[in-house]
């Protein structure tokens, strides 16, 4: 049986928003680690907030953040029981979507090292050293 998600834009500190920042600290600070001090920032405050939302409960989250040059897409996270389904690329589609016309559709990241081809199926290339960030290996990539 099929399961739809839906991708909902929503305001930082709604019901939703809180939702996707528990899912966040679910993955990012007790699953890979990465100390809360550096999950969440002061972005959080100023960033477009996507959740997918699938069965009626909260699969995913990303943020995207207004940058002087670019559009930065970050914080894509996805709960262990619905990995494998598409939902980051249907979210990364549609924060692209939303956005393109923000900064002339040009789109940043950094990205874990081993999730490098869900980005490149967006156009994203990577570029420059791999450096560590929450204590894993990323390296920066771009779309233009």
């Amino acid at each position: 049986m099929m399961v739809e998600t839906v991708i909902l834009s929503v305001p930082v500190f709604s019901t939703l928003c809180n939702e996707a920042f528990r899912l966040r600290r679910a993955v990012f600070v007790h699953e890979q680690k990465v100390p809360e001090a550096e999950e969440f920032d002061a972005d959080d405050l100023s960033a477009h907030h996507l959740v997918a939302v699938t069965a009626g409960e909260v699969s995913g989250t990303l943020r995207v953040i207004y940058a002087e040059e670019h559009m930065k897409i970050g914080r894509v996270a996805v709960a262990g029981q619905w990995r494998g389904r598409g939902i980051a690329a249907d979210m990364i589609g549609r924060a692209m979507e939303l956005h393109r016309d923000a900064r002339g559709n040009r789109f940043y990241l950094t990205a874990q090292a081993d999730k490098l081809p869900l980005y490149e199926r967006f156009g994203f290339v990577a570029y420059g050293a791999e450096f560590l960030d929450g204590g894993m290996p990323h390296l920066a990539m771009k779309n233009y």
